[in-house]
């Protein structure tokens, strides 16, 4: 169960200028990475080392991380930002006529 599962984490893979080679990753275990001379290699470098701690983390009874793509989002989550940053969002809004949630949502999107 653990290997098919490892194929549903988020992988990276991008050249590491100061390492000279490429290097995988993956978002779900940010401790890991594999370099490789190739940007294949890369990939298929870090999905065998995620399988292997899979693997190891299952045998030892932790919990595996769940990959992102599988989990649900609510679409709602609670920004702390200073009162004159949300004095102007505020006045922002109202002079464009609409919600400051509507506002601040099309300035995280772009």
């Amino acid at each position: 169960m653990a290997k098919a599962k490892n194929d549903k984490y988020t992988y990276r893979v991008m050249w590491s200028e100061e390492d000279g080679e490429y290097v995988g990753l993956c978002a779900e275990f940010p401790g890991l990475s594999w370099l490789a001379r190739t940007p294949e290699a890369a990939l298929k470098g870090i999905r065998k080392i995620v399988a292997k701690v899979i693997s190891d983390m299952a045998r030892n009874g932790e919990t595996v991380p769940e990959p992102i793509a599988l989990r649900r989002f609510s679409g709602k989550f609670v920004v702390r930002i200073p009162p004159e940053v949300h004095r102007q969002l505020a006045l922002q809004a109202a002079e464009t006529g609409i919600s400051i949630n509507r506002l601040v949502s099309a300035k995280l999107s772009h």
